[in-house]
């Protein structure tokens, strides 16, 4: 952690994943949360939280969890969240309320723009996963719906191993990135503004990348770089 953070890099715990069940359900759990975590950060030197709960999540509580936490950590608490496309959908859906109830707090969302299937964007249509106009018809609906552009990142898998479904090479990714900050390499879909603030990609994972020779990695970071 700290040779990594010594490079310039921020290192978070992340919470959750594909079989991780962690429950915030009420008061007690809520603060149990804010304390588990702040306690991991000062042992080991985090500088904040990944929320990838994928079995659900209370809205209400993980709100007063996040913000207890940022209490104790203070102004430079990193907080992200890696929720699946569902949970994107509307913001009605509990990840959604809580990214809109901790905005103020919250530094990105990266949404699994995988293993998804078909979803709907922001105008109503059907897209499929391994699209330009997936990615971008989706961070539509985050755009839309109360994110900022800079708490809005585009999460993908490095290789096709890094997940069942939805794996799209980095130019796709790219193109993905043009379309929603320049409105250029757009698919069938084109936003109806740029948002040049976006935030970025984040990929899962590092471990896939590295087996497939960083080639994620090099081309979409360069790309990521090089935006407005």
């Amino acid at each position: 952690i700290k040779a990594k953070q010594a490079a310039g890099k921020k290192v978070i715990v992340s919470v959750g994943g594909e079989k991780g069940t962690v429950s915030v359900s009420d008061p007690t759990s809520a603060t149990n949360f804010a304390d588990s975590v702040y306690s991991l950060m000062q042992t080991y030197g985090f500088d904040g939280v990944d929320i990838d709960l994928e079995n659900g999540l209370n809205p209400t509580y993980m709100t007063q969890a996040l913000r207890a936490l940022s209490a104790k950590a203070g102004p430079n608490l990193i907080i992200t969240m890696a929720p699946q496309t569902i949970d994107m959908q509307s913001t009605s859906a509990g990840y959604f309320q809580t990214a809109l109830n901790v905005k103020d707090i919250l530094t990105v969302v990266n949404t699994q723009y995988y293993n998804s299937g078909a979803m709907l964007g922001c105008d109503g249509k059907v897209y499929s996963q391994g699209s330009v106009d997936f990615l971008t018809a989706l961070a539509c609906i985050q755009l839309q719906g109360g994110l900022a552009p800079s708490q809005v990142g585009l999460g993908l898998p490095a290789s096709p191993s890094g997940a069942g479904g939805g794996y799209v090479s980095p130019t796709v990714v790219n193109n993905a990135l043009d379309c929603l900050t320049k409105l250029t390499n757009c698919g069938a879909f084109k936003p109806s503004k740029a948002y040049p603030d976006l935030r970025g990609a984040m990929t899962w994972s590092t471990n896939w990348d590295a087996a497939a020779g960083n080639a994620w990695s090099t081309s979409v970071g360069a790309h990521v770089h090089a935006l407005p």
